[in-house]
């Protein structure tokens, strides 16, 4: 699957892995976690940008723990319509784009955003566009945090893969995210593994 092929699925999906998918679930032990995170780490008034936010239920999760200066990107613009109807509070009051993480982040000054963080959504980018991780190092101020599928479940990462296919329709592609984000200069303050995705927070040093 080319990159221009797997923009278009997540564009253009419906049904399972969709905005109002994710919608109807609602905040999960990620969002917990990530709340926990930003409490520990992150003050009230950091500007804060979600990597394939969709319908946003993290972000919302995260406003009403007291975090108002949100943003979101996704491909698909019908997440935005899902958020008004679902989190309506958040979607006037955040900063959301129709984007792909590839056009986006170019666009976007140095140090931006004090925190990046992205829900299994870094796991989906083509190995051809992988430069845009050190644009992602470019435009946070303070700290990176992924929530990524490495391998916990068992049937992902097995012996060694470098992409998987979740239900024979979209690539997960494997990578160690610390050795990713390491080499290009951060420093890794936390790991926690829960039962699906690790939960990696990293600092700009």
């Amino acid at each position: 699957m080319d990159p221009e092929e797997n923009h278009r699925g997540w564009a253009t999906r419906s049904g399972q892995f969709s905005p109002a998918y994710y919608a109807q679930i609602g905040a999960n032990e990620v969002s917990e976690t990530l709340a926990s995170v930003f409490d520990h780490y992150v003050g009230s008034n950091a500007s804060v940008l979600e990597l394939g936010c969709s319908s946003g239920r993290h972000l919302a999760h995260l406003r009403s723990h007291g975090y108002e200066n949100l943003t979101g990107i996704d491909l698909n613009d019908e997440s935005f319509e899902v958020m008004a109807e679902y989190f309506p509070e958040l979607a006037e009051t955040g900063t959301f784009h129709t984007s792909s993480l590839e056009d986006f982040v170019v666009d976007v000054p140095d140090d931006h955003f004090d925190v990046i963080y992205t829900v299994e959504t870094l796991q989906h980018v083509h190995p051809d566009d992988e430069w845009v991780f050190e644009e992602l190092t470019r435009i946070t101020s303070d700290l990176l945090i992924t929530a990524e599928n490495e391998g916990n479940g068992p049937k992902r990462g097995r012996e060694g893969a470098e992409v998987s296919y979740v239900n024979d329709d979209f690539p997960l592609y494997h990578r160690n995210w610390k050795q990713v984000f390491s080499n290009l200069g951060l420093a890794q303050l936390l790991e926690e593994r829960g039962k699906r995705d690790t939960v990696r927070v990293f600092r700009v040093v």
